[in-house]
């Protein structure tokens, strides 16, 4: 998966959602060791400054935890990983009702067009 960033937002916290992404979607999976500071800053063509901080703030929240000899391992709390996941669902949920009440569509109006998606 590609490193998507933008200009818009702080640059660590686009960081920690793509590496929650990651997380959620299995391409790191519970108690896998994360790629180095510099190795995943390369990749994502960001200072390893602001790699740092990115990790450190998934440290604080309990997604990462380093190891002196080992790295930076993904928790292997699966119950964590699943919460994480159904909070970012529900985000992007409220994002889309939001957007769509703009438009002028109700929730009946979505549920519909939903509906309508599947069976095509």
């Amino acid at each position: 998966m590609p490193w998507e960033l933008n200009n818009d937002r702080p640059i660590y916290l686009q960081l920690m959602e793509q590496i929650k992404l990651r997380i959620i979607t299995g391409e790191y999976g519970p108690g896998d060791k994360l790629p180095a500071v510099r190795e995943l800053a390369m990749e994502a063509a960001v200072n390893p400054n602001t790699m740092q901080k990115a990790l450190a703030e998934l440290e604080r929240e309990g997604l990462v935890a380093a190891q002196r000899t080992s790295g930076r391992l993904i928790t292997d709390d699966i119950e964590r990983i699943r919460k994480m996941k159904r909070e970012m669902a529900s985000g992007e949920l409220e994002t889309f009702f939001r957007r769509m009440s703009r438009l002028g569509f109700t929730k009946d109006d979505i549920i519909d067009m939903i509906e309508k998606q599947g069976k095509e």
